[in-house]
């Protein structure tokens, strides 16, 4: 085997370390969440050191960020595949969409907002910014169904109407605290989209 097929076989086979690192963080914050996440926990599954999972992701928080960004990738795949036709049965289905996920992904999605970053490091911009790709998703509907709106009015409209929608499933879906049947929940949904497009002026029918 010479130099180049050499360099070829150890690449392959961190980049397969880095799969496998990846999958086994993604599946323990899944099933046991965030806070049960142990970085000796991931290099024993892996079968590896802890130093090697430093290496793959720079650092802990490296892992996590990854899994986040997985995360928020999916649940936006999810969101762009309600149709568009009609702005008031989007506005309905972008809601019921999140909170399947939600209800799917629990513990992924509360490491998404929940994660702090180790020394109070700050977070970074490009999940934050994808963040914000999956919450302006309202606003296409919104421009629809306030034509004559300022812009930037209907833009802060839709990240706070998202906002509210990401607020109530939370909380709803919270075992600690008001837990609610995701059924009741999506009804509650409903009701709060209704409720929030009559104040503005718009007829949910």
């Amino acid at each position: 085997m010479n130099n180049v097929q050499e360099e070829s076989l150890r690449e392959r086979k961190r980049i397969q370390r880095r799969v496998l690192l990846l999958d086994i963080g993604h599946r323990l914050i899944a099933t046991k969440g965030l806070r049960s996440l142990k970085v000796r926990d991931v290099a024993e599954a892996a079968g590896c050191s802890i130093g090697s999972v430093y290496n793959e992701f720079g650092d802990f928080d490296g892992l996590i960020l990854t899994v986040n960004r997985e995360t928020v990738q999916a649940l936006t795949k999810r969101l762009t595949a309600v149709p568009t036709g009609n702005p008031v049965h989007q506005l309905h289905g972008l809601a019921d969409t999140y909170l399947a996920f939600a209800t799917e992904h629990p513990n992924l999605l509360r490491a998404l907002f929940e994660h702090r970053m180790e020394n109070d490091r700050p977070f970074p911009e490009d999940i934050l910014l994808m963040v914000m790709e999956a919450f302006s998703l309202m606003h296409a509907p919104l421009v629809q169904l306030l034509p004559d709106r300022d812009g930037e009015d209907v833009a802060q409209l839709a990240r706070m109407m998202f906002s509210a929608v990401h607020g109530i499933i939370s909380l709803g879906l919270e075992e600690r605290m008001v837990a609610v049947p995701p059924e009741q929940l999506r009804q509650r949904l409903a009701q709060f989209i209704d409720t929030h497009l009559a104040g503005l002026g718009i007829s949910p029918g």
